[in-house]
């Protein structure tokens, strides 16, 4: 039984007062634990969430937008990121496959801010604070993993040890996948140990939904497009022969562990490397003939690897190399295209390489100490994600996760979007983060002058973060409704606006129409207009269900009212969705009595405007 159930135990049984219940529950929460125990110090931002709702807004003026259709819609967020994860939280709940974050190390060299203040390496609460700040974000960042998300973690010894047992509490030790150490730098002054690495964290949501991490290396992918060459030639098979192996001595310092596959065919490049026998005794016992001499092949000491019709299969689709003769054994042709590398825990990368790579970016000049490696990261995501995952870095930095996200799928024809959130502490996210991608996407010149191509099939959108008063009164319930339009775009994954819904136009204020050919949303800000516009949908012909978001002080969408249309839409009430959301993520009130959700105190003189559509420009006008 877990401490959950049995505070639920407790609160349950007969014969006890409430206060002698309080004094168990007391006795309970006393109990010692092994992990971690520090002092949560609360912090500037999260008090202000005590009193006021984050939202985002687009600043279209930033905005990237790509030709290519169907492009991803990558995101950067300017904001602290507690904030920013918290709208996440209604948009992005268990929909990110991958986490990368490079926290503040806590070095004591005013590399950590704490509410606008440097922690130096003589504050008494520097390591409470720093727990106290990852605690929180790792807590949201946890419900916004998928069932089989992950999350990268890096950090150098100042805070490694701490930051294991933290994860092990949020995360779940079962969940810990393994730790990876980066080889980064040399340190040619040493004081005792030269300190040469740092380390990469890796936890599961659920490890137990993780399957083998693979992937085709890059070494493999030359080699097969080597090989499509070859085959492309006039050249005779023996010909071709020569041609693959001149070319694998000429390039064998960028094959790592390939270069043994030497051999072409019309399928293209392979291995006959010895494969015929059984790993342990109890192999099959049966006869190969030689398909010219006619004879049996020797057999290999503890039997064929695989069964006769296994065998005969691969000779039918020409998989089986031949020796000259009887005499040798036969071997099934290993593919280059199933040459596989996994990830290891040791990982060696220059990053004075990372630092030239950024100058590089922007003509010269240094804007961001100590990114990370953008192939590092490439690599991390390749093995954890898939082709369509959602990439999550809320502490973006200068931004290399997005540009590791782009070089990926520009490598492997993926659709993987990618979410950034940083602050803007010196300009860092206009004029690092954003500029830095903002470049990638549309090409640069480096300082030697040479053109770097544009990663155009990317789209990528600015939001800042925003607030409205957490007080439930019907004009900020309107007001979070109003402001929640473009979260409601992030979350469908919608941008496209169409000025009418059939042959009606829509009013801001009243109601809006997203419609990119795939999918259809509209929100509905007046639930006056809810009547006219389900007979507009009654006449609408279109596939499949339009996601309806319509405002209600309540959690009913007006279901009754759809009831004719029931099978073309999909309804959600707001604001009443994102209080949910936002509950299990913000801390409490200080204030917990809420104004009554009916509760209209200002008087709405709109609410006689709507007799037709045609009050929607007055309503336009008041809103």
């Amino acid at each position: 039984m877990n401490k959950k159930e049995l505070y639920n135990k407790i609160l349950q049984l007969d014969g006890l007062t409430n206060e002698e219940k309080s004094e168990l529950l007391g006795l309970l929460r006393k109990q010692k634990k092994y992990g971690l125990v520090w002092e949560d110090k609360p912090e500037d931002v999260e008090e202000r969430l005590r009193d006021e709702l984050p939202v985002l807004l687009e600043d279209t003026s930033k905005a990237i937008i790509s030709d290519t259709p169907d492009a991803p819609n990558h995101i950067l967020i300017e904001g602290d990121n507690l904030e920013a994860l918290t709208t996440l939280a209604y948009t992005h709940e268990g929909k990110i496959d991958v986490i990368y974050i490079d926290p503040p190390y806590n070095t004591g060299k005013n590399d950590f801010v704490y509410n606008d203040r440097y922690v130096d390496s003589d504050d008494s609460y520097r390591h409470s604070k720093w727990l106290s700040f990852m605690g929180k974000r790792l807590r949201i960042a946890k419900q916004l993993l998928s069932d089989k998300g992950v999350i990268f973690i890096s950090i150098d010894d100042n805070e490694q040890a701490p930051l294991k047992l933290l994860c092990d509490e949020i995360m779940g030790e079962n969940n810990f996948i393994g730790q990876l150490i980066l080889k980064t730098a040399t340190d040619n002054n040493p004081s005792q140990i030269n300190t040469e690495h740092e380390y990469m964290l890796c936890y599961a949501k659920s490890k137990i939904n993780q399957g083998n991490w693979q992937r085709q290396s890059q070494a493999a992918k030359l080699l097969i497009a080597a090989g499509r060459d070859i085959l492309a030639s006039e050249l005779s098979l023996p010909e071709m022969q020569k041609a693959l192996r001149k070319w694998i001595k000429e390039h064998k310092d960028q094959l790592p562990q390939v270069t043994h596959y030497n051999n072409i065919d019309s399928k293209g490049v392979y291995s006959s490397s010895s494969n015929s026998s059984n790993p342990h005794p109890g192999g099959y016992n049966y006869d190969i003939f030689h398909p010219i001499t006619h004879l049996a092949c020797p057999k290999p000491a503890n039997g064929w690897r695989w069964p006769e019709s296994t065998f005969l299969a691969y000779d039918a689709e020409g998989e089986i190399e031949w020796g000259k003769d009887h005499t040798t054994q036969p071997h099934v042709k290993k593919r280059i295209e199933t040459s596989m590398e996994y990830l290891r825990t040791l990982i060696y990368e220059d990053n004075r390489g990372t630092t030239k790579a950024l100058m590089d970016i922007f003509n010269g000049e240094k804007r961001f100490d100590n990114p990370k490696p953008h192939n590092v990261l490439s690599r991390i995501i390749d093995f954890a994600s898939s082709h369509d995952s959602t990439i999550l870095d809320f502490f973006a930095g200068s931004g290399t996760t997005l540009h590791a996200t782009m070089l990926l799928n520009d490598d492997d024809k993926g659709h993987r979007k990618c979410i950034l959130v940083t602050n803007n502490e010196n300009n860092i996210c206009e004029n690092v983060t954003y500029e830095r991608n903002k470049r990638v996407i549309n090409g640069y010149t480096t300082p030697k002058g040479e053109e770097i191509a544009g990663l155009t099939a990317n789209t990528l959108r600015y939001y800042r973060t925003d607030y409205v008063s957490r007080s439930r009164s019907m004009r900020n319930m309107r007001k979070l409704m109003s402001l929640s339009t473009d979260m409601l775009c992030i979350k469908e994954d919608l941008y496209t606006e169409l000025p009418k819904f059939g042959e009606q136009q829509t009013y801001p204020g009243v109601f809006r129409y997203f419609d990119n050919g795939k999918k259809r949303m509209m929100i509905i800000y007046r639930e006056e207009a809810v009547s006219q516009l389900v007979d507009l949908i009654s006449a609408a012909d279109y596939d499949g269900k339009m996601k309806v978001y319509v405002f209600s002080p309540s959690e009913d969408p007006w279901e009754g009212e759809f009831e004719e249309v029931a099978d073309k839409v999909e309804l959600c009430a707001l604001p009443q969705a994102i209080y949910n959301a936002y509950k299990r993520i913000l801390p409490k009130k200080k204030d917990e009595i809420f104004a009554s959700e009916t509760e209209t105190a200002e008087t709405n003189p709109d609410n006689d405007l709507f007799g037709g559509m045609t009050n929607f420009e007055s309503e336009e006008g008041q809103a």
